[in-house]
């Protein structure tokens, strides 16, 4: 029998790596993104990122709306932790018209953003936990997510997009059942938060699948503009709320957790790390209400601030300003500002351009998850393909923030 030789043609030999899309429809993403990866078996070679699929061009729509009719909008962008996007947008409009908040409004406010915070954080670490295979850390923690909501429901009558609060403070005034269930969450949720770090903090399986997994060093974390828990993790101790203080933040104490090696590990640290703090901001806030007056939750703008509808009805002065307000014809200052706050995911920016019309020249939202996923091809390459998943749940990257 003959021995026959083949010839391939040049080119043709077999490829040592296939393409994965990894998303944008694919569960473990958390949210819709596209992530095409060259893989070489299970190891990642490199990463194309794609971003939009859910871009509802909030600024543009922000430029054809009344300043007030803009918040709804802040509520689609980190939707897990709206409270503080709502809020950084009132502070936004409040430097520009120069409003004064009373101390009473900005303990108010601080009790509600870092209640927000926790309630994102727990999301985001129970999530991190789940992508290890630790489901059970997850469902404990989201029975203290719905306590907050239940909150947010005796304020605003919202739970997931609050729309909470108005320019100049809250549209009413703090309920008795309200405070008695932040009384409850500052007591019961301390238990739940040990518990889960005895359970996922020295767990050996949850260790080896995060530590060194998408490590960023503090100088690569600052040129790419890392901000918030994913910058502190590198070993940055930047925050807002020390940095710019805003909101009355100057009053109280608590630490900035930092880590070392900006690794899954680290972020997930840190974050716990932050709930505790935000819990005893949280108790400081409580207590230093107990010595103002009660019956304060805005400030004194009646040209900016709808008045109360009983109001409106019985009185010519309220009525007049509540048309103008509603129907955009108050006087807004033309002016150009900045207007950071320290959100969930880290600073939250607000660009505005006021000609002095009814609605914004322009408006920029500094989106923190639209800073991050431009590191996240980066982070991953080289790990395995298990890591990619739990890398993206620890930068806690949100579509609707990212997209915006």
């Amino acid at each position: 029998m003959s021995e026959q030789h083949i010839t391939l043609p040049e080119g043709s030999i077999e490829r040592q790596t296939q393409t994965l899309n990894l998303g944008p429809t694919h569960p473990a993403t958390h949210g819709v993104f596209q992530n095409i990866l060259e893989i070489d078996g299970e190891r990642i070679v490199s990463s194309e990122s794609t971003v939009g699929y859910i871009h509802r061009a909030f600024e543009k729509i922000a430029e054809r709306r009344p300043y007030y009719q803009i918040t709804p909008l802040t509520d689609r962008l980190n939707y897990c932790s709206s409270p503080i996007n709502n809020m950084g947008w009132h502070m936004t409009v409040e430097r520009l018209l120069g409003i004064k908040t009373p101390k009473r409004v900005d303990y108010l406010r601080i009790i509600i953003m870092e209640l927000a915070r926790i309630t994102d954080h727990l999301i985001c670490n129970g999530v991190v936990g789940v992508d290890s295979g630790a489901f059970t850390g997850f469902l404990y923690l989201m029975k203290y997510r719905e306590l907050v909501y239940e909150i947010y429901e005796e304020i605003c009558g919202s739970r997931l997009t609050t729309n909470i609060g108005r320019v100049g403070g809250f549209e009413r005034n703090f309920t008795p059942a309200a405070f008695e269930k932040i009384e409850r969450f500052l007591a019961e949720y301390p238990v739940a938060l040990k518990e889960f770090e005895t359970l996922m903090n020295r767990n050996r399986i949850f260790m080896e699948r995060t530590q060194g997994v998408g490590p960023i060093t503090a100088e690569r974390a600052i040129n790419y503009g890392f901000t918030g828990p994913n910058l502190r993790a590198a070993g940055v101790d930047y925050d807002v709320r020390v940095a710019q203080p805003y909101c009355s933040y100057e009053d109280f104490e608590f630490t900035i957790p930092v880590g070392t090696t900006g690794d899954c590990y680290d972020r997930f640290l840190v974050r716990n790390a932050e709930m505790w703090e935000s819990l005893s901001i949280i108790r400081q806030a409580m207590d230093k209400l107990k010595d103002l007056p009660s019956d304060i939750y805005h400030a004194d703008v009646p040209a900016y601030y709808l008045p109360e509808k009983s109001a409106v009805y019985t009185k010519m002065e309220a009525l007049i300003y509540h048309f103008k307000i509603i129907m955009g014809e108050s006087d807004i200052l033309p002016g150009e500002l900045y207007n950071p706050v320290e959100g969930a995911n880290g600073e939250l920016g607000f660009y505005l351009i006021s000609d002095g019309g009814r609605s914004p020249y322009r408006l920029h939202f500094r989106r923190p998850c639209f800073i991050y996923y431009q590191a996240y091809a980066e982070l991953i390459k080289g790990a395995m393909l298990s890591d990619a998943v739990i890398c993206m749940s620890s930068l806690n990257l949100i579509a609707g923030e990212l997209d915006a």
